[in-house]
């Protein structure tokens, strides 16, 4: 079954009570090294699309803006908890990470986790993410990605077709959400699993 956003949003309501329980300390050192690579400083406005329960939140140094953005009513209620518990400024909205509502030019640096592999279009969210910065933006990546050179077999396609259930998709390859925006690839990092989940800081070109 292909990823839809009615899909994503019936499978997060349903993830959204015990995803922190099930996922926020596996993925913590993953989300560590992505923040670390985009080093976020006070005063920049930071856009986290598919902000999830806001694991990220915590773990954001003191004075960062946070702008939020999630298609999940549901997961956004538990982010909102986590805003409320904290001393961030963070403004979160509910909306799409391919269409963002959001002018040009308004965000400082992104923070990309876990959510290419979620969307239906990891490149139409990386165009939105590329498009909300300022020319000097940074963007940084932490997700799975299938390696350029792999192969994929009918096995790797079942069980994609099992992991898409549970609204993610395991064979998406980073050339392919690169290939129609203005990024390129500063660091492409080893993470989580031996590799199979990557930080990737990118670098965002001057827009024509």
């Amino acid at each position: 079954m292909p990823l839809t956003n009615r899909w994503n949003q019936c499978i997060y309501r349903v993830w959204a009570p015990f995803y922190d329980r099930a996922f926020t300390r596996l993925f913590a050192p993953g989300r560590r090294h992505a923040i670390a690579a985009l080093a976020p400083q006070p005063g920049e406005r930071l856009l986290l699309a598919g902000i999830g329960t806001g694991a990220d939140l915590p773990l954001l140094p003191a004075g960062v803006q946070v702008v939020g953005v999630d298609l999940s009513p549901a997961m956004l209620a538990h982010a909102r908890e986590r805003r409320d518990q904290g001393n961030i400024d963070v403004l979160l909205i509910q909306a799409d990470a391919q269409a963002l509502p959001l002018r040009d030019g308004v965000c400082d640096a992104a923070l990309l986790n876990l959510i290419v592999s979620v969307v239906p279009d990891g490149g139409a969210c990386l165009l939105e993410t590329a498009r909300v910065l300022r020319n000097s933006g940074r963007i940084v990546i932490f997700d799975k990605f299938l390696p350029d050179d792999a192969r994929l077999g009918i096995i790797r396609r079942l069980l994609n077709a099992g992991a898409r259930w549970f609204g993610t998709d395991i064979n998406r390859r980073l050339s392919d959400i690169l290939s129609d925006s203005r990024c390129v690839v500063e660091h492409n990092l080893p993470s989580l699993a031996r590799g199979v989940y990557r930080v990737v800081v990118v670098k965002l070109l001057p827009s024509a």
